[in-house]
């Protein structure tokens, strides 16, 4: 063992560091990171269950599934675009159908509103299924 105060100190010089971020960038980037919300496949599967189902969702409830649905399809779009999905036809047809359903409005009619959530829901699942067996996401749960 080597007493103290005798070990060699290193003599070269080095740079000090600096951020390759200004202050701005960096706190955009945390601000970006405490406002993510991962993909969470158990919740997906949750709200496309309640949408498929026999009985279907109250009334009071559509537009609040039916805006986690729009952000679940939001989710799973990205993923798929970032796996460079549009190269198979199916991918992008389910993107674009995505992208699609996203941007209508829930109809104020109860039954249409209905139909509407359940394309939702369908095309949220198809699109899970398709990152699923090309491996993007591990099966949900």
């Amino acid at each position: 063992m080597t007493p103290p105060g005798t070990t060699q100190r290193f003599t070269r010089p080095v740079r000090p560091w600096t951020p390759s971020l200004s202050s701005g960038q960096l706190a955009t980037v945390l601000n970006r990171l405490r406002s993510w919300n991962p993909f969470d496949g158990g919740a997906l599967l949750d709200d496309v269950a309640v949408v498929l189902d026999d009985v279907p969702p109250a009334e009071e409830g559509t537009e609040e599934i039916a805006e986690r649905l729009r952000g679940h399809l939001v989710r799973l779009s990205n993923i798929a675009i970032a796996a460079e999905a549009e190269r198979d036809p199916a991918a992008a047809r389910l993107i674009e159908q995505a992208r699609t359903l996203r941007g209508e409005d829930l109809p104020d009619d109860y039954w249409v509103a209905i139909g509407h959530l359940r394309r939702l829901g369908w095309t949220a699942n198809e699109l899970l299924e398709w990152l699923v067996a090309v491996r993007c996401l591990k099966e949900a749960e």
